[in-house]
This record gives structure tokens, C-alpha cells and sequence, in this order.
């Protein structure tokens, strides 16, 4: 018996993309994935997740949030921008005025600084 046939002993990570292998595609494990790989210090690879996860759902506000700062910290700033751009319509569409405000304060920090380089 391998290892492998138990959650048991697995990262977050691991048992997400294990939820992911068996065809449970969605949104919010997307959203989960995102998360976990940029706190473990894979923005690129927690983009890609997050990616899709504004693919399944375009008003998912919080996952488009994520994505600006996915984004942000791999280094692709005007893919960021965009990312807060789509997100503030999405939480427009939602009538989520906190996140729609706090991507609104990220994307003008992105464009300033982006300004000032």
C-alpha cells in the first residue's frame, strides 16, 4: 500500500490538487489553491489558479483581489492592474463596496508606482 491513498500526512496544497486530479473543478477550490501557493510563496503558480477560478466565476471578487496581488508580486504589474480593473466592475456587479474599495487603493498604488519607475 503506498502513501498516496491517504489525506492523512498531506499539505493543505496537496489535498487540494488531489480534490483538483479527481474532476472537482471550481471556483472556490481554485480560489483555495490561489491562496495556499501565495502564502507559500508561489505567486506565479497561485495566479494560474486564480486565473481559472475568475474564469468559472467573473464576479467572484474576492479570487479577482487575489489574482491583483498574485499578480503584483510575480512581477507582472500591468497584469495586476488589469486584474484590479476586472475586479473592481466584478465587485461593482456584486455590490461588494469593500473589496471593489480595496482593490481601487491597490490598483492606484500599482499605478502610481508604476507612474514614478
Amino acid at each position: 500500500m503506498s502513501g498516496h491513498d491517504t489525506v492523512n500526512g498531506m499539505d493543505a496544497g496537496q489535498r487540494f490538487e488531489a480534490l483538483l486530479a479527481s474532476g472537482k473543478d471550481g471556483a472556490l477550490l481554485r480560489f483555495s489553491l490561489g491562496m495556499h501557493y501565495l502564502g507559500a510563496g508561489e505567486p506565479a503558480r497561485a495566479a494560474g489558479h486564480l486565473r481559472r477560478a475568475v474564469e468559472l466565476d467573473r464576479d467572484y471578487s474576492a479570487a479577482w483581489k487575489l489574482l491583483g496581488k498574485a499578480l503584483a508580486e510575480a512581477g507582472d504589474t500591468a497584469g495586476a492592474m488589469s486584474a484590479y480593473r476586472d475586479g473592481i466592475a466584478a465587485a461593482g456587479r456584486r455590490g461588494d463596496k469593500q473589496a471593489g474599495k480595496e482593490m481601487s487603493v491597490f490598483l492606484k498604488r500599482l499605478e502610481k508606482a508604476a507612474g514614478a519607475g
